[in-house]
Protein backbone atom coordinates (compact mmCIF):
# COMPACT_ATOMS: atom_id res chain seq x y z
CA UNK A 1 0.00 0.00 0.00
CA UNK A 2 3.00 2.26 -0.12
CA UNK A 3 2.67 2.41 -3.93
CA UNK A 4 -0.16 3.16 -6.31
CA UNK A 5 -0.35 -0.43 -7.52
CA UNK A 6 -3.33 -2.43 -6.31
CA UNK A 7 -2.81 -5.68 -4.46
CA UNK A 8 -4.05 -8.59 -6.54
CA UNK A 9 -4.48 -12.29 -6.09
CA UNK A 10 -5.75 -15.16 -8.21
CA UNK A 11 -9.14 -16.76 -8.25
CA UNK A 12 -9.62 -20.31 -7.10
CA UNK A 13 -8.68 -22.38 -4.10
CA UNK A 14 -5.90 -21.22 -1.78
CA UNK A 15 -5.96 -24.05 0.70
CA UNK A 16 -2.58 -23.33 2.23
CA UNK A 17 -3.16 -19.57 2.55
CA UNK A 18 -0.06 -18.85 0.43
CA UNK A 19 -1.71 -16.19 -1.76
CA UNK A 20 -3.13 -14.48 1.29
CA UNK A 21 0.25 -14.48 3.00
CA UNK A 22 1.93 -12.90 -0.05
CA UNK A 23 -0.75 -10.22 -0.27
CA UNK A 24 -0.50 -9.55 3.45
CA UNK A 25 3.28 -9.23 3.25
CA UNK A 26 2.89 -6.70 0.44
CA UNK A 27 0.23 -4.71 2.27
CA UNK A 28 2.09 -4.51 5.58
CA UNK A 29 5.40 -3.51 4.04
CA UNK A 30 6.85 -0.01 4.13
CA UNK A 31 4.31 2.77 4.55
CA UNK A 32 1.32 0.46 4.17
CA UNK A 33 0.34 0.54 7.82
CA UNK A 34 -0.01 4.30 8.03
CA UNK A 35 -1.85 4.38 4.68
CA UNK A 36 -4.45 1.84 5.80
CA UNK A 37 -4.87 3.59 9.12
CA UNK A 38 -5.23 7.04 7.54
CA UNK A 39 -7.74 5.84 4.96
CA UNK A 40 -9.98 4.22 7.55
CA UNK A 41 -9.81 7.24 9.89
CA UNK A 42 -10.66 9.68 7.09
CA UNK A 43 -13.50 7.50 5.82
CA UNK A 44 -15.02 7.08 9.27
CA UNK A 45 -15.05 10.81 9.92
CA UNK A 46 -16.63 11.45 6.54
CA UNK A 47 -18.96 8.46 6.03
CA UNK A 48 -19.06 6.38 9.20
CA UNK A 49 -21.78 6.07 11.78
CA UNK A 50 -21.97 8.92 14.30
CA UNK A 51 -25.45 8.55 15.79
CA UNK A 52 -25.04 5.48 17.99
CA UNK A 53 -25.79 6.21 21.67
CA UNK A 54 -22.57 4.60 22.92
CA UNK A 55 -20.50 6.88 20.66
CA UNK A 56 -21.37 9.87 22.82
CA UNK A 57 -19.25 8.70 25.73
CA UNK A 58 -15.77 7.55 26.67
CA UNK A 59 -17.06 6.04 29.92
CA UNK A 60 -15.57 2.51 30.03
CA UNK A 61 -18.71 1.15 31.71
CA UNK A 62 -20.98 2.30 28.88
CA UNK A 63 -18.57 1.29 26.13
CA UNK A 64 -18.10 -2.13 27.74
CA UNK A 65 -21.87 -2.61 28.02
CA UNK A 66 -22.38 -1.76 24.36
CA UNK A 67 -19.56 -4.04 23.22
CA UNK A 68 -20.99 -7.01 25.13
CA UNK A 69 -24.52 -6.37 23.85
CA UNK A 70 -23.30 -6.03 20.26
CA UNK A 71 -21.70 -9.48 20.28
CA UNK A 72 -23.79 -11.63 17.91
CA UNK A 73 -26.56 -8.99 17.95
CA UNK A 74 -27.46 -6.26 15.46
CA UNK A 75 -27.32 -2.57 16.32
CA UNK A 76 -31.04 -1.98 15.80
CA UNK A 77 -31.84 -4.64 18.40
CA UNK A 78 -29.26 -3.42 20.91
CA UNK A 79 -30.32 0.24 21.01
CA UNK A 80 -33.44 -0.23 23.14
CA UNK A 81 -31.83 -2.74 25.48
CA UNK A 82 -28.81 -0.49 25.97
CA UNK A 83 -30.92 2.51 26.96
CA UNK A 84 -33.20 0.50 29.28
CA UNK A 85 -30.20 -1.14 30.90
CA UNK A 86 -28.57 2.21 31.64
CA UNK A 87 -31.79 3.57 33.09
CA UNK A 88 -31.80 0.74 35.64
CA UNK A 89 -28.02 0.35 36.06
CA UNK A 90 -26.42 3.75 35.35
CA UNK A 91 -22.95 2.69 36.55
CA UNK A 92 -20.94 -0.39 37.37
CA UNK A 93 -21.69 -0.08 41.09
CA UNK A 94 -25.44 -0.30 40.45
CA UNK A 95 -24.99 -3.35 38.24
CA UNK A 96 -22.73 -5.06 40.77
CA UNK A 97 -25.26 -4.48 43.56
CA UNK A 98 -28.15 -6.01 41.59
CA UNK A 99 -29.38 -9.58 41.84
CA UNK A 100 -28.62 -11.77 38.85
CA UNK A 101 -32.32 -12.42 38.27
CA UNK A 102 -32.95 -8.73 37.72
CA UNK A 103 -30.10 -8.55 35.21
CA UNK A 104 -31.41 -11.60 33.36
CA UNK A 105 -34.92 -10.14 33.34
CA UNK A 106 -33.70 -6.97 31.62
CA UNK A 107 -31.69 -9.10 29.19
CA UNK A 108 -34.67 -11.29 28.27
CA UNK A 109 -35.08 -11.43 24.50
CA UNK A 110 -31.53 -10.34 23.69
CA UNK A 111 -30.31 -13.95 23.66
CA UNK A 112 -26.94 -15.50 24.48
CA UNK A 113 -27.70 -15.22 28.20
CA UNK A 114 -24.17 -16.18 29.22
CA UNK A 115 -23.31 -12.60 28.27
CA UNK A 116 -25.63 -11.28 30.98
CA UNK A 117 -24.16 -13.63 33.58
CA UNK A 118 -20.62 -12.62 32.64
CA UNK A 119 -21.66 -8.95 32.64
CA UNK A 120 -22.89 -9.25 36.21
CA UNK A 121 -19.81 -11.20 37.32
CA UNK A 122 -17.51 -8.67 35.65
CA UNK A 123 -19.25 -5.73 37.33
CA UNK A 124 -18.73 -7.33 40.73
CA UNK A 125 -15.10 -8.07 39.90
CA UNK A 126 -14.46 -4.45 38.85
CA UNK A 127 -16.07 -3.14 42.04
CA UNK A 128 -14.32 -5.61 44.34
CA UNK A 129 -10.86 -5.68 42.71
CA UNK A 130 -10.60 -2.23 41.13
CA UNK A 131 -12.78 -0.07 43.33
CA UNK A 132 -15.33 0.43 40.57
CA UNK A 133 -12.84 1.74 37.97
CA UNK A 134 -12.10 -0.29 34.86
CA UNK A 135 -8.38 -0.91 34.26
CA UNK A 136 -6.94 1.15 31.41
CA UNK A 137 -4.75 -1.62 29.99
CA UNK A 138 -6.10 -3.99 27.32
CA UNK A 139 -4.39 -7.03 28.84
CA UNK A 140 -5.91 -6.32 32.26
CA UNK A 141 -9.31 -5.79 30.65
CA UNK A 142 -9.04 -9.11 28.81
CA UNK A 143 -8.57 -10.88 32.14
CA UNK A 144 -12.01 -9.77 33.37
CA UNK A 145 -14.97 -12.20 33.16
CA UNK A 146 -16.58 -12.27 29.73
CA UNK A 147 -14.14 -9.84 28.08
CA UNK A 148 -12.07 -11.33 25.28
CA UNK A 149 -9.07 -9.78 23.53
CA UNK A 150 -11.10 -7.95 20.86
CA UNK A 151 -13.58 -6.46 23.33
CA UNK A 152 -10.69 -5.46 25.59
CA UNK A 153 -8.94 -3.78 22.66
CA UNK A 154 -12.12 -1.87 21.76
CA UNK A 155 -12.53 -0.54 25.31
CA UNK A 156 -8.84 0.34 25.51
CA UNK A 157 -8.95 2.17 22.16
CA UNK A 158 -12.24 4.01 22.67
CA UNK A 159 -11.78 4.99 26.30
CA UNK A 160 -8.04 5.18 26.88
CA UNK A 161 -6.55 5.81 23.43
CA UNK A 162 -4.46 2.64 23.51
CA UNK A 163 -3.07 1.51 20.18
CA UNK A 164 -4.62 -1.96 20.24
CA UNK A 165 -6.38 -3.56 17.29
CA UNK A 166 -9.78 -5.19 17.48
CA UNK A 167 -10.55 -8.31 15.46
CA UNK A 168 -14.22 -9.17 15.86
CA UNK A 169 -16.20 -10.94 13.14
CA UNK A 170 -16.91 -7.84 11.06
CA UNK A 171 -13.33 -6.59 11.19
CA UNK A 172 -11.95 -10.04 10.43
CA UNK A 173 -14.10 -10.10 7.29
CA UNK A 174 -12.72 -6.71 6.16
CA UNK A 175 -9.10 -7.77 6.65
CA UNK A 176 -9.38 -11.28 5.21
CA UNK A 177 -10.87 -9.77 2.05
CA UNK A 178 -8.31 -6.98 1.94
CA UNK A 179 -5.48 -9.49 2.05
CA UNK A 180 -7.26 -12.54 0.52
CA UNK A 181 -6.39 -14.28 3.75
CA UNK A 182 -7.69 -17.80 4.20
CA UNK A 183 -5.20 -19.39 6.56
CA UNK A 184 -7.58 -20.47 9.32
CA UNK A 185 -5.01 -22.34 11.37
CA UNK A 186 -4.24 -21.10 14.86
CA UNK A 187 -0.92 -19.74 13.62
CA UNK A 188 -2.69 -18.02 10.74
CA UNK A 189 -5.18 -16.37 13.07
CA UNK A 190 -2.36 -15.11 15.28
CA UNK A 191 -0.54 -13.71 12.26
CA UNK A 192 -3.68 -11.97 11.01
CA UNK A 193 -4.15 -10.37 14.42
CA UNK A 194 -0.53 -9.24 14.43
CA UNK A 195 -0.97 -7.76 10.96
CA UNK A 196 -4.03 -5.90 12.20
CA UNK A 197 -1.94 -4.56 15.07
CA UNK A 198 0.89 -3.58 12.70
CA UNK A 199 -1.57 -1.57 10.61
CA UNK A 200 -2.02 0.95 13.44
CA UNK A 201 0.01 4.11 12.94
CA UNK A 202 2.69 4.25 15.67
CA UNK A 203 1.92 7.90 16.43
CA UNK A 204 -1.87 7.54 16.43
CA UNK A 205 -3.63 9.94 18.77
CA UNK A 206 -6.44 8.87 21.09
CA UNK A 207 -8.97 10.57 18.79
CA UNK A 208 -7.56 8.79 15.75
CA UNK A 209 -7.60 5.44 17.53
CA UNK A 210 -11.28 5.87 18.35
CA UNK A 211 -12.05 6.82 14.74
CA UNK A 212 -9.98 3.94 13.35
CA UNK A 213 -11.58 1.36 15.63
CA UNK A 214 -15.08 2.62 14.87
CA UNK A 215 -14.21 2.87 11.18
CA UNK A 216 -13.25 -0.80 10.94
CA UNK A 217 -16.49 -1.73 12.70
CA UNK A 218 -18.51 0.51 10.38
CA UNK A 219 -16.85 -0.87 7.26
CA UNK A 220 -17.67 -4.42 8.27
CA UNK A 221 -21.24 -3.60 9.30
CA UNK A 222 -22.29 -1.29 6.46
CA UNK A 223 -19.96 -1.74 3.46
CA UNK A 224 -17.95 -4.96 3.58
CA UNK A 225 -21.01 -7.01 4.47
CA UNK A 226 -21.24 -10.78 4.42
CA UNK A 227 -23.28 -10.80 1.20
CA UNK A 228 -23.46 -8.18 -1.56
CA UNK A 229 -20.60 -6.00 -0.28
CA UNK A 230 -20.66 -2.40 -1.54
CA UNK A 231 -17.11 -2.31 -2.87
CA UNK A 232 -17.76 0.96 -4.70
CA UNK A 233 -18.19 2.71 -1.34
CA UNK A 234 -15.11 1.18 0.29
CA UNK A 235 -12.02 3.35 0.88
CA UNK A 236 -9.82 0.26 0.58
CA UNK A 237 -11.26 -1.17 -2.65
CA UNK A 238 -8.24 -0.30 -4.82
CA UNK A 239 -6.02 -2.16 -2.36
CA UNK A 240 -8.36 -5.11 -1.76
CA UNK A 241 -7.14 -8.47 -3.05
CA UNK A 242 -10.60 -10.07 -2.90
CA UNK A 243 -12.12 -7.18 -4.87
CA UNK A 244 -9.27 -7.36 -7.37
CA UNK A 245 -9.99 -11.05 -7.85
CA UNK A 246 -13.61 -10.21 -8.64
CA UNK A 247 -14.99 -12.42 -5.87
CA UNK A 248 -15.07 -10.57 -2.55
CA UNK A 249 -17.73 -12.87 -1.12
CA UNK A 250 -15.30 -15.81 -1.38
CA UNK A 251 -13.62 -14.53 1.78
CA UNK A 252 -13.64 -15.38 4.60
CA UNK A 253 -13.69 -19.02 3.63
CA UNK A 254 -17.10 -20.42 4.66
CA UNK A 255 -17.23 -22.69 7.65
CA UNK A 256 -19.01 -26.03 7.33
CA UNK A 257 -22.71 -25.52 7.95
CA UNK A 258 -23.95 -26.73 11.32
CA UNK A 259 -27.23 -28.62 11.13
CA UNK A 260 -29.88 -27.06 13.34
CA UNK A 261 -31.04 -29.47 16.03
CA UNK A 262 -34.79 -29.92 16.40
CA UNK A 263 -36.12 -30.26 19.95
CA UNK A 264 -39.68 -30.86 21.12
CA UNK A 265 -40.52 -29.79 24.65
CA UNK A 266 -43.63 -29.78 26.80
CA UNK A 267 -43.99 -26.88 29.24
CA UNK A 268 -46.52 -27.63 31.99
CA UNK A 269 -47.33 -24.42 33.87
CA UNK A 270 -48.74 -25.48 37.24
CA UNK A 271 -51.04 -22.94 38.85
CA UNK A 272 -51.94 -23.11 42.54
CA UNK A 273 -55.48 -22.30 43.72
CA UNK A 274 -54.23 -18.86 44.83
CA UNK A 275 -52.95 -18.09 41.31
CA UNK A 276 -49.23 -18.65 41.86
CA UNK A 277 -47.16 -20.36 39.18
CA UNK A 278 -44.55 -23.07 39.63
CA UNK A 279 -41.28 -22.19 37.88
CA UNK A 280 -37.89 -23.86 37.96
CA UNK A 281 -34.44 -22.42 37.35
CA UNK A 282 -32.84 -24.06 34.34
CA UNK A 283 -29.40 -25.72 34.70
CA UNK A 284 -26.31 -23.57 34.32
CA UNK A 285 -25.48 -25.00 30.89
CA UNK A 286 -27.54 -25.63 27.78
CA UNK A 287 -30.67 -23.99 26.39
CA UNK A 288 -32.06 -21.20 28.61
CA UNK A 289 -29.19 -21.73 31.06
CA UNK A 290 -29.84 -20.09 34.43
CA UNK A 291 -33.27 -18.73 33.47
CA UNK A 292 -36.62 -19.46 35.08
CA UNK A 293 -39.24 -21.45 33.16
CA UNK A 294 -42.01 -23.99 33.69
CA UNK A 295 -40.70 -27.55 33.95
CA UNK A 296 -39.24 -28.70 30.65
CA UNK A 297 -40.25 -32.22 29.63
CA UNK A 298 -38.63 -33.85 26.62
CA UNK A 299 -41.38 -36.48 26.27
CA UNK A 300 -45.15 -36.12 26.30
CA UNK A 301 -46.35 -36.26 29.92
CA UNK A 302 -48.83 -38.85 31.18
CA UNK A 303 -51.76 -36.45 31.22
CA UNK A 304 -54.29 -39.18 32.00
CA UNK A 305 -52.45 -39.98 35.24
CA UNK A 306 -52.24 -36.28 36.09
CA UNK A 307 -55.98 -35.89 35.62
CA UNK A 308 -56.65 -38.92 37.79
CA UNK A 309 -54.59 -37.18 40.49
CA UNK A 310 -56.88 -34.15 40.30
CA UNK A 311 -54.85 -31.97 37.95
CA UNK A 312 -56.89 -30.28 35.26
CA UNK A 313 -54.88 -29.76 32.09
CA UNK A 314 -55.51 -27.44 29.17
CA UNK A 315 -53.26 -27.94 26.16
CA UNK A 316 -52.60 -24.66 24.37
CA UNK A 317 -51.54 -24.16 20.77
CA UNK A 318 -47.96 -25.34 20.20
CA UNK A 319 -45.50 -22.83 18.77
CA UNK A 320 -41.95 -22.76 17.49
CA UNK A 321 -38.96 -20.77 18.63
CA UNK A 322 -35.71 -20.58 16.65
CA UNK A 323 -32.32 -20.37 18.33
CA UNK A 324 -28.96 -20.12 16.59
CA UNK A 325 -28.38 -23.86 16.38
CA UNK A 326 -31.71 -25.25 17.57
CA UNK A 327 -35.34 -25.21 16.54
CA UNK A 328 -37.70 -25.61 19.49
CA UNK A 329 -41.25 -26.90 19.18
CA UNK A 330 -42.96 -25.95 22.44
CA UNK A 331 -46.18 -27.46 23.77
CA UNK A 332 -47.55 -25.18 26.51
CA UNK A 333 -49.84 -26.81 29.07
CA UNK A 334 -51.87 -25.00 31.72
CA UNK A 335 -52.23 -27.22 34.76
CA UNK A 336 -54.11 -26.54 37.98
CA UNK A 337 -56.08 -28.22 40.70
CA UNK A 338 -59.83 -27.62 40.79
CA UNK A 339 -60.01 -25.46 37.67
CA UNK A 340 -62.63 -22.77 38.04
CA UNK A 341 -62.36 -22.23 41.79
CA UNK A 342 -62.92 -18.68 42.89
CA UNK A 343 -60.10 -16.25 43.73
CA UNK A 344 -60.79 -16.62 47.47
CA UNK A 345 -59.73 -20.25 47.50
CA UNK A 346 -56.35 -20.20 49.30
CA UNK A 347 -55.38 -23.81 49.90
CA UNK A 348 -51.78 -25.03 49.74
CA UNK A 349 -50.99 -26.55 46.34
CA UNK A 350 -50.91 -30.36 46.24
CA UNK A 351 -47.76 -32.27 45.38
CA UNK A 352 -46.49 -31.90 41.84
CA UNK A 353 -46.26 -34.93 39.52
CA UNK A 354 -42.97 -36.74 40.00
CA UNK A 355 -41.74 -36.23 36.43
CA UNK A 356 -41.56 -32.45 36.76
CA UNK A 357 -38.80 -32.62 39.36
CA UNK A 358 -38.25 -32.34 43.09
CA UNK A 359 -39.84 -29.49 45.10
CA UNK A 360 -36.43 -27.96 45.81
CA UNK A 361 -35.84 -27.40 42.08
CA UNK A 362 -38.28 -24.52 41.83
CA UNK A 363 -40.59 -22.13 43.62
CA UNK A 364 -44.11 -20.72 43.54
CA UNK A 365 -44.35 -17.16 42.21
CA UNK A 366 -47.20 -14.75 41.75
CA UNK A 367 -47.63 -13.68 38.11
CA UNK A 368 -46.14 -10.26 38.89
CA UNK A 369 -43.15 -11.86 40.62
CA UNK A 370 -42.67 -14.33 37.77
CA UNK A 371 -42.57 -11.59 35.16
CA UNK A 372 -39.81 -9.83 37.11
CA UNK A 373 -37.54 -12.89 36.79
CA UNK A 374 -35.12 -13.77 34.03
CA UNK A 375 -37.37 -15.70 31.63
CA UNK A 376 -36.71 -17.05 28.13
CA UNK A 377 -38.33 -14.77 25.55
CA UNK A 378 -41.02 -17.25 24.39
CA UNK A 379 -41.94 -18.08 27.99
CA UNK A 380 -42.20 -14.39 28.86
CA UNK A 381 -44.51 -13.76 25.90
CA UNK A 382 -46.72 -16.69 26.90
CA UNK A 383 -46.97 -15.63 30.55
CA UNK A 384 -47.63 -12.01 29.59
CA UNK A 385 -50.49 -13.19 27.36
CA UNK A 386 -51.96 -15.22 30.23
CA UNK A 387 -51.88 -12.16 32.47
CA UNK A 388 -53.37 -9.96 29.76
CA UNK A 389 -56.14 -12.46 28.99
CA UNK A 390 -57.05 -12.72 32.67
CA UNK A 391 -57.63 -8.96 33.08
CA UNK A 392 -61.36 -8.10 33.33
CA UNK A 393 -60.98 -5.30 30.79
CA UNK A 394 -59.75 -7.83 28.23
CA UNK A 395 -62.52 -10.36 28.81
CA UNK A 396 -65.42 -8.21 27.57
Amino acid sequence: MGTNEPVTTVAGEHGDGQVGRLALDHVTAGGAASDLFARVVAWQRRCGRHDLPWQRTRDPYRVWLSEIMLQQTQVRTVRGYYERFLQRFPDVQALAAAELDEVLALWSGLGYYSRARHLHACARWVVQRYGGRFPADADALAALPGIGPSTAAAIAAFCFGQRRSILDGNVRRVLTRLWAWDDTTAAGRRRLWQAAQDAIAPTASAEDMAAYTQGLMDLGATVCTRSRPRCGACPLADRCAAHGAGQPEAWPRPRPATARQSLTWWLPLFEAPDGRWWLQRRPGRGVWAGLWAPPVLTAAPALAAWRQAGVEVRAETPFRHALTHRELTLHPLRCRWGWGRGPDDRGSPPALPAEVGAPDQGAWWSPAQALSLGLPAPVRRWLQKLVSDSCPSNSR
